[in-house]
């Protein structure tokens, strides 16, 4: 597999350093490389910390700035970062306000974020939001309930917006676990992915093959079924994303906002054609999204394939997305 690089081993540090060059009026890299955090920190703010291995990018560290994150930790390829690394993330930012930790619901990042938190405890007032909004692992197919996927972006942009108003850090808590229960996301892979010290991909599929339900960690999914055109694709994902939102807030008037998501290996006219089946299929459903957003954000490397992401906002939430935000991948 052929990649720009110069050795698997330096893949992420060399990719990491380039991306802050790039954005230096934005971010700035923290402690011995350890992290990347916001070049202008507001006092007396909530820190929001976030991170997770690399191969998910954007995510995170393209989401620092003002108005969302205020540090991303950045591990090996689908490796967390160590609790050292998010100590010191932690160290560098808190204003006085505490910090909250951003957690995609894997093993790993959330035993290395609860271990950074009591490291930290006599020093920091910390709490812990861990999204889960992958609709393909309810607790009936994972023990630690859902995956965090593609809609940790909603997540990290409506609680940086309201640490940005000043919101506290009890109040970020609750936004953060309120917001859990509103968003589902579902994915589909129509190739897997390679990482960069491996030749073969995660799983194979065959020409006329298609993965419903996969993690952004080149996971295989819930089922593997022959390839099907586009409506259909939306149709399986969407009936999914339905049926695992609460009933109460489907059946609700509230905002919703729907991402559609590339996996890194997928061109943008594709997903936004995916954006216009799955924004009818939606208001066909008398769930019309109010706002929506189509791109690479949340990626496996080079996976080809998308998620759809909806979260159904109350009015406040609905504004706080809508509020002003400064990072490399979001200004508004």
């Amino acid at each position: 597999m052929k990649r720009v690089m110069n050795a698997p081993d330096a893949f992420v540090a060399e990719g990491l350093s380039g991306f802050v060059r790039a954005h230096s009026g934005l971010v700035m890299f923290g402690e011995g490389g350890k992290f990347i955090r916001r070049r202008d920190l507001a006092s007396a703010k909530v820190a929001l910390i976030a991170g997770g291995g690399a191969g998910h990018e954007p995510l995170h560290a393209g989401f620092i700035g003002r108005g969302m994150l205020d540090a991303a930790c950045t591990g090996h390829v689908f490796t967390s970062p160590t609790p050292d690394q998010i100590v010191a993330a932690m160290d560098a930012t808190d204003t006085g306000a505490g910090c909250l930790l951003l957690v995609k619901n894997y093993d790993g990042d959330v035993m290395n974020f609860e271990m950074a938190a009591e490291m930290a405890a006599a020093r920091h007032a910390v709490e812990m939001v861990v999204v889960e909004d992958d609709a393909a692992t309810g607790p009936a197919v994972r023990s630690r309930g859902r995956r965090g996927v593609a809609g940790t972006v909603i997540v990290e942009k409506i609680l940086g917006a309201a640490a940005e108003e000043g919101a506290s850090l009890p109040a970020l808590k609750a936004l953060g676990d309120d917001l859990n229960t509103r968003i589902r996301s579902m994915g589909v892979a129509l190739r897997g992915v390679t990482v960069p010290n491996n030749a073969r991909e995660t799983f194979s599929l065959g020409p006329d093959e298609m993965e419903i339900g996969v993690g952004i960690h080149g996971e295989p999914g819930l089922e593997r079924i022959g390839f099907v055109a586009a409506d259909e694709m939306i149709r399986l994902l969407g009936e999914r994303v339905l049926a695992e939102l609460p009933a109460h807030l489907v059946a609700s008037p509230l905002r919703p906002l729907l991402l559609v998501n590339g996996f890194g290996g997928t061109p943008p006219i594709e997903l936004y054609l995916a954006q216009g089946i799955a924004h009818r299929f939606f208001e066909a459903r008398g769930i019309a999204p109010a706002r929506s957003l189509t791109g690479t954000f949340v990626t496996s490397l080079d996976m080809a394939g998308f998620s759809i992401t909806l979260a159904l906002l109350d009015e406040a939430q609905f504004a706080l997305w809508g509020a002003p935000v400064a990072t490399a991948c979001f200004t508004w």
